[in-house]
């Protein structure tokens, strides 16, 4: 059942939300950081991306670079921990799936947000929304909170309300909620807390004298409509229970797969190139063949800083691929080919990326036949005749059945990361996709 048709009476809509999401994934296998100050830090080790509640008591902000809390440490008993992607994801994957089994339809929103259908009366979804939490606490063991209410727009504020207030045990469903209580809350909540309003948008809203979620409930839709747009329009009539904002998709770009990393250490020859358009040309490859995908369009990039004193570089090109395709082969051979004409050796190249789109789920007709993204013409010489094809379709297989490290061709192959891959030097083992740092339960 969709959202859209999720309109009967009894039918609820809940925000389920991972609290702190990497923090929570970071201490569900290592509990000595539970009560500490906990930071996860972006690509590079560069600057924090979350943070534990102790964390932010003790005046850390989102964005700040990694040097200026590093003394914290030492002072305040600050962790400190590389994002890690490969557990963070898989942890993400088995939330969703334990929620799927609540709701009468599930839309995922973001890595650790999900929007679910609830039925019953307020009570028994206040009961299903706590059997929730108990439920991805037993099976994955991290912390959510769940806001329900009529409108997704309410259910987010629910959630909100749901964090903010410990007595409340991580559920808020706002039907049961005292109404002076709820008026009070929604008169004290800035604008810019609501679920799509932004900064700009809250200073326009507030030069109209609104600036509480109260006060934009009370709005004029039409006026807001004229003045704004209808999405916004939308907004006001879910704070006012009228469902209007149907499924959502993620907020990853459907149109697009992206493999774009900065170095640890700036990449200055051709040799050292090959080497990081290959890694990534295979690495998108492989998230298409996860996602059922195919493209036909491929573009490649990489940059010089721009605040280098040397000279700037920023080479790039698109790679109208023969046909809709996701052979690695393929891939990599015209990654490699294009960026090798472009790049000038001798420049410090800090970041790179393969970007795939024009995407669709069926390959075109060659490809189905042969399965590849190229004819025996069009093959790179590499590639080899029929034992081209045997090779790209082996490689498919085991990166879909082992995972990207298991396989690769060139240096990709090589378990040894090169030493201009992504800094990640707290980075934490991926307990979930790794058979070699699985957890090791002692006795």
């Amino acid at each position: 059942m969709s959202a859209e048709s999720a309109t009967r009476g009894g039918e609820y809509i809940a925000l389920v939300d991972v609290n702190n999401f990497y923090v929570s994934c970071e201490r569900v296998f290592d509990p000595a950081l539970r009560h500490r100050p906990v930071v996860v830090l972006s690509n590079n080790d560069g600057c924090v991306v979350a943070r534990s509640q102790e964390a932010k008591d003790l005046g850390i902000t989102t964005g700040v670079p990694y040097f200026k809390v590093r003394d914290l440490q030492q002072s305040h008993g600050l962790v400190v921990r590389s994002s890690n992607y490969e557990l963070y994801g898989d942890m993400s994957a088995r939330v969703m799936e334990v929620l799927g089994r609540f709701g009468t339809w599930q839309e995922v929103y973001s890595i650790d947000e999900s929007f679910l259908g609830l039925t019953g009366s307020p009570v028994q979804v206040q009961r299903s929304a706590a059997g929730i939490r108990a439920a991805i606490h037993q099976a994955v063991g991290v912390p959510v909170c769940v806001g329900v209410s009529s409108t997704k727009t309410l259910a987010k504020f629910a959630n909100h309300v749901a964090k903010k207030n410990p007595n409340l045990a991580g559920v808020c469903v706002e039907e049961l909620m005292e109404p002076s209580v709820l008026a009070r809350i929604k008169s004290l909540v800035p604008v810019t807390d609501v679920w799509g309003v932004g900064s700009k948008t809250g200073s326009k809203l507030a030069g109209m004298g609104i600036q509480s979620i109260a006060e934009l409930t009370a709005a004029d839709p039409q006026a807001i409509r004229k003045r704004f747009s209808v999405v916004l329009q939308r907004t006001v009539l879910e704070l006012n229970g009228t469902r209007c904002i149907g499924p959502v998709e993620e907020r990853s770009d459907k149109g697009q797969v992206m493999f774009t990393r900065s170095f640890s250490h700036p990449v200055r020859s051709r040799e050292q190139m090959r080497e990081v358009m290959s890694y990534y040309a295979q690495k998108a490859a492989s998230r298409l063949a996860s996602e059922g995908r195919y493209a036909s369009l491929m573009t490649v990039t990489a940059g010089t800083s721009r605040f280098a004193s040397g000279q700037q570089s920023f080479p790039s090109a698109q790679i109208r691929l023969p046909r809709a395709t996701r052979d690695p082969i393929l891939l990599t051979s015209l990654a490699v080919k294009a960026m090798d004409g472009l790049m000038e050796p001798g420049n410090d190249y800090v970041r790179g990326g393969v970007i795939l789109s024009g995407l669709s789920d069926e390959p075109d007709a060659e490809e189905l036949e042969l399965g590849l993204g190229h004819t025996e013409g069009e093959r790179p010489a590499s590639a080899g005749n029929t034992g081209g094809e045997r090779i790209s379709h082996m490689v498919q297989q085991v990166t879909q059945r082992f995972g990207s490290r298991a396989i690769g061709l060139g240096r990709t192959g090589i378990a040894q990361e090169p030493d201009w891959s992504m800094k990640r030097e707290f980075i934490s083992q991926r307990y979930t996709t790794d058979w070699e740092e699985l957890p090791a339960v002692r006795a």
